[in-house]
């Protein structure tokens, strides 16, 4: 698979998946078991996969892309990586799920806990969903206190508290929460525009029952959107003062944008952090933790509940430690050198065809944006030229770079990634430009 080259034309180009799509629709909703999959804000239909291996993917179809959806992030150092691989078969013999503690699951705890200075405890999920809807009520719990602050377009997952004014495949698909909320549920909800400190600070004065504030420190479902300088510092001190939780959500920036996540990075202390993705290698795991007082209010010590059959399963957790414990400091040297020669060499071909684009990125992170100045928040990130979106997504498809089908996710950089890939994307960057400025 890593001999990716430019596709050939030729007729019935997506004849299978075109054919599993008819045949998926009519046995789940949609034809898809996650909304953005099902290519509807892009006006497509999806292709279906069949296999990867580094940062190449391949579809029914035998058509191969260079991958930057990387399963949505937890890809870093590509598919089917030989550690990982290795490490999941030999454990699959001894048996998939026991129900039961594990030494892994310490092992997995202990490499969250040592990276992340404010993390004393942990609890392992199987989703970032379930990940953050838990950090939301051990918080709930700790405090006594029932509202939540979030800001628009972060999306932390569907649960019932949080999936209002969401970014990502929500809005791509037309819908700017979801039914089936209770509207006395989602009014304990507050929403903020990102990076508005000013406007957080009189939510702070109005309100006294703020249980937490979460956030996305890079947002990443209204494409990639980073902090504006003092933001997440500003957040974490209204949170201080006012016995408020700090809840930061690294489902997606969790050993993405740093050894030690965003945290690190921006130099903050979450009393409650979210991680997921990557810290599953690909398979089903999330975590969450925090301080030890108030972790210690989960059950069996404390009195809020969370359980699951299958959290700290085996097998995940295996693939988790052996992705981690790959992530060098040399590791996220070679990402950012990597994601940086992608940037600046997208950035080149906008000055060369005069095309009002811009560009966000953090790390391994970034987004091309259809509008000549990148956002800071969700308002802005939803002005984007949606014809030009559409046309670039399909003619990229189409020279073989496999992307998010949606304006409001964020492209991944995997260690997989070779120079040849990114010249090749590169060239199908400026062939796609060039076809959409001449019609």
């Amino acid at each position: 698979m890593q001999t990716i080259e430019n596709p050939q034309d030729y007729t019935g180009r997506y004849d299978f998946s075109d054919k599993q799509f008819a045949a998926a629709c009519k046995l789940i909703p949609g034809g898809v078991n996650s909304p953005v999959r099902s290519f509807k804000g892009v006006n497509g239909s999806p292709i279906f996969i069949t296999g990867a291996e580094g940062a190449v993917i391949q579809d029914v179809d035998d058509n191969q892309y260079i991958d930057y959806v990387g399963s949505w992030g937890p890809m870093i150092l590509g598919h089917a990586n030989p550690h990982i691989i290795d490490a999941v078969q030999n454990i699959v013999p001894l048996g998939l799920s026991f129900g039961a503690p594990t030494d892994r699951e310490t092992c997995l705890a202990d490499f969250i806990c040592d990276r992340h200075k404010n993390m004393e405890m942990v609890r392992l999920v199987n989703s970032g969903t379930e990940a953050t809807m838990s950090a939301i009520r051990l918080a709930r719990g700790y405090t006594g206190k029932k509202r939540v602050i979030k800001f628009d377009g972060c999306y932390h997952g569907h649960g019932d508290s949080l999936l209002v004014a969401a970014g990502s495949g929500a809005v791509t698909q037309g819908i700017p929460g979801s039914g089936g909320i209770p509207e006395e549920l989602a009014n304990l909800t507050t929403v903020v525009p990102y990076n508005d400190l000013k406007a957080t600070e009189v939510v702070f004065e109005k309100f006294d029952d703020i249980a937490c504030l979460i956030v996305e420190p890079v947002a990443g479902n209204m494409g990639c959107v980073p902090p504006q300088e003092g933001f997440l510092q500003g957040l974490q001190k209204l949170c201080n003062e006012n016995d408020v939780v700090f809840i930061v959500d690294e489902v997606m920036t969790g050993f993405r944008v740093h050894k030690g996540s965003a945290q690190t990075l921006y130099n903050i202390k979450p009393d409650l952090a979210c991680f997921g993705k990557i810290i599953g290698g690909g398979m089903p795991l999330a975590a969450y933790g925090g301080k030890k007082e108030i972790m210690k209010k989960l059950s069996p010590l404390g009195d809020v509940y969370q359980a699951g059959t299958l959290a700290g399963n085996p097998i995940a957790v295996t693939a988790g430690i052996a992705t981690v414990e790959q992530l060098t400091t040399k590791t996220y040297e070679e990402l950012e050198n990597t994601a940086c020669y992608l940037e600046q060499g997208i950035k080149r071909l906008f000055e060369i065809s005069a095309t009002p684009l811009s560009i966000n990125r953090v790390g391994s992170m970034l987004t091309l944006f259809f509008m000549p100045k990148a956002p800071t928040n969700f308002a802005e990130a939803q002005q984007y030229d949606k014809k030009m979106f559409d046309a670039f997504f399909h003619e990229m498809l189409e020279n073989g770079v496999y992307l998010p089908p949606s304006p409001y996710e964020t492209w991944f950089v995997s260690t997989s990634h070779t120079k040849e890939m990114i010249d090749l994307t590169l060239k199908a960057v400026e062939t796609t430009l060039n076809k959409i400025k001449t019609g």
